[in-house]
């Protein structure tokens, strides 16, 4: 089965493989792009505050000022006729105001949920170190308990990023649509 032409939202915790999932999924498409949430977040240069177990009032401020650059950039792209790929983390009751921001439809959620022991994994594999601030059980207890179960959940924890994306590919178009 073939994907179609629409923005697909990645999101699960770090290291749940969203980057390069990403990056897989964006190449699927004859014209595709892969939109990384994140580096709205690495623009600011100074006065950046991050989310943090106990966040401020203002960390919100700028997760959601992120949130809606990245819809801005997807529907922009859409528009011209890309396909679109946003993957950040998206959690909580944030999510649906994230959701909200997108002109453009169709809008595809999917949610990569591999198990802690696995997220573990995977984080002492990655050249990068994104828990710092957070442990991996509270982080991934936000996803379960306060992430609304919209749209296509994927338990890649015994998966190879291959096996992922192909299990993307074959539920996207009857699961992870939401937003039509």
């Amino acid at each position: 089965m073939a994907l179609g032409k629409g923005i697909y939202i990645v999101t699960g915790i770090m290291a749940s493989g969203k980057s390069t999932i990403g990056q897989m999924l964006a190449e699927q498409f004859e014209k595709g792009v892969h939109v990384h949430g994140d580096i709205f977040r690495k623009m600011i240069a100074t006065g950046s505050i991050d989310m943090t177990p106990d966040y401020s009032k203002k960390a919100v401020e700028q997760l959601t000022l992120r949130y809606n650059m990245a819809a801005k950039v997807a529907d922009m792209y859409y528009t011209a006729g890309f396909s679109v790929v946003v993957q950040d983390t998206y959690l909580g009751k944030e999510v649906h105001s994230f959701l909200q921001a997108f002109e453009s439809k169709p809008v595809y959620f999917i949610t990569l949920n591999p198990n802690v022991k696995a997220v573990a994994e995977r984080e002492k594999k990655r050249n990068k170190t994104g828990y710092t601030t957070w442990e991996f059980e509270p982080l991934y207890e936000v996803l379960i308990n306060e992430n609304p179960r919209i749209g296509l959940w994927i338990d890649s924890s015994d998966m190879t990023p291959e096996e992922t994306l192909s299990e993307i590919i074959k539920r996207a178009e009857s699961e992870a649509r939401i937003l039509e």
